[in-house]
C-alpha cells in the first residue's frame, strides 16, 4: 500500500511567508525517498529540517544544534529510535519528540510513549495528518515553554550586571556601557542557553532573522566585543566560549 503524500512544490499554494525564526525539525529517516519527500513538504510549509539517516548520526546531531520538534523512525540502522529517544529524554525534557514508524503493534506504541515521545504516526500516513500532528505539538511545546520558562529582563554574573530591558550592562567598577541591539539580543540569546552550545545557523536566524544574513565571522566580532565588555583576560575567556565547528557558549 503506497504511502500518501501531497507534494505542493509546482502548485501556486506554496506559502513562502517565514517567520523571524524558522522552526527546526531533525528528521530521522533511513529510507531516502521517504525521508526526501517528508523534508521536501516539510520545507515548502516553512519548516527548516535537518534530515539524519541514522540513528547515532541523529544523536550526534541533536547534540550540536537546536531543534524544536523531532520526527523518529523506529527502524534505524546503526541505534534503533526507541534509544535514541530515551537518550534525547536524558538532555531535553521538553522537545516534542513524534515517531514515525511501520511498526502499528499496540506494545510498540506503549514502549514508544512511556519512554517519551509525544505521538505515534503508522505508516502508511496522509501527509496532511503529519502537518497538524507537527502543528499540535509545537503550538503544545510553545504553551509550555512561554508557562515554564519567564522573560528574562536582568541578569547578573562575576559583578557586572546586565539590563536587557534599557540595553545596558553595569561594570563592576560601575562604568555602564551601552550595549546596541544586536548585542543585547545575542547577549540575552547565550545567557538564556546558559551552559548549551548554540549553533551559528540558530544565532543568524534568531538576531538576524531573515532580512539581513551575514557571515559567521559577524558573530566572531560580537563574541570578541563580549570579551573585551566581561572577561578579565579576553584572550584566555572563561564566559563567552568559542566551540569549534559548532557555535557558542555561554558559561557563567
Amino acid at each position: 500500500m503506497p504511502i500518501l503524500f501531497q507534494v505542493y512544490k509546482n502548485t501556486k499554494f506554496v506559502n513562502y511567508s517565514f517567520h523571524m525564526v524558522t522552526t527546526r525539525i531533525l528528521l530521522v529517516e533511513d529510507e531516502q525517498s521517504l525521508a526526501d519527500t517528508i523534508k521536501l513538504n516539510l520545507e515548502l510549509e516553512g519548516y527548516k529540517v535537518q534530515l539524519a539517516g541514522d540513528g547515532k548520526k541523529a544523536l550526534k546531531m541533536f547534540r550540536q544544534e537546536r531543534f524544536d520538534l523531532v520526527i523518529l523512525d523506529v527502524m534505524l540502522p546503526e541505534m534503533d529510535g526507541f534509544t535514541v529517544c530515551e537518550a534525547i529524554r536524558l538532555e531535553n525534557e521538553q522537545i516534542p519528540v513524534l515517531f514515525l514508524t511501520a511498526k502499528n503493534s499496540s506494545s510498540d506504541r506503549v514502549t514508544g510513549l512511556k519512554i517519551g515521545a509525544d505521538d505515534y504516526l503508522t505508516k502508511p500516513f496522509n501527509l496532511e495528518e503529519l502537518l497538524l500532528r507537527i502543528q499540535v505539538l509545537l503550538k503544545r511545546s510553545q504553551r509550555n515553554s512561554e508557562k515554564s520558562t519567564p522573560d528574562i529582563s536582568s541578569y547578573t554574573f562575576d559583578n557586572f550586571m546586565v539590563n536587557f530591558a534599557e540595553m545596558t550592562v553595569l561594570t563592576p567598577d560601575g562604568r555602564k556601557v551601552n550595549l546596541t541591539k544586536k548585542e543585547n539580543t545575542l547577549l540575552k540569546l547565550l545567557v538564556e542557553r546558559k551552559n548549551e552550545v548554540v549553533s551559528r545557523e540558530h544565532i543568524l536566524e534568531t538576531v538576524w532573522g531573515y532580512d539581513i544574513y551575514p557571515s559567521t565571522r559577524t558573530i566572531d566580532n560580537f563574541i570578541v566585543t563580549f570579551r573585551k565588555y566581561f572577561e578579565k583576560d579576553p584572550s584566555n575567556p572563561l564566559h563567552f566560549l568559542s566551540v569549534r565547528g559548532v557555535g557558542y557558549k555561554f558559561v557563567e
